[in-house]
């Protein structure tokens, strides 16, 4: 559920959708989802000062909020 959040909200902020790749690993204390897009994309998705990236974050964050596991994004290249 969330990957599927964090794919559709990666795919329309960049230029190159296709590239778009979202993993979920269960550590049993938190679930680590990873996000990677294309080099040329990784300015759209962090934003300035980390603005966009933050966003993501909060919005995992707010829908995950009825589960008992923390939730991290990782934005990888």
């Amino acid at each position: 559920m969330m990957k599927e959040l964090v794919e559709v909200i990666a795919k329309a902020l960049v230029d190159n959708p296709d590239e778009v790749s979202v993993t979920e690993k269960d550590t049993g204390k938190a679930i680590v989802i990873e996000l990677r897009v294309a080099s040329s994309d990784m300015g759209k998705v962090i934003g300035k000062q980390g603005r966009i990236a933050k966003a993501i974050r909060s919005v995992v964050k707010a829908a995950a909020s009825r589960e008992d596991k923390k939730i991290v994004v990782d934005i990888l290249q």
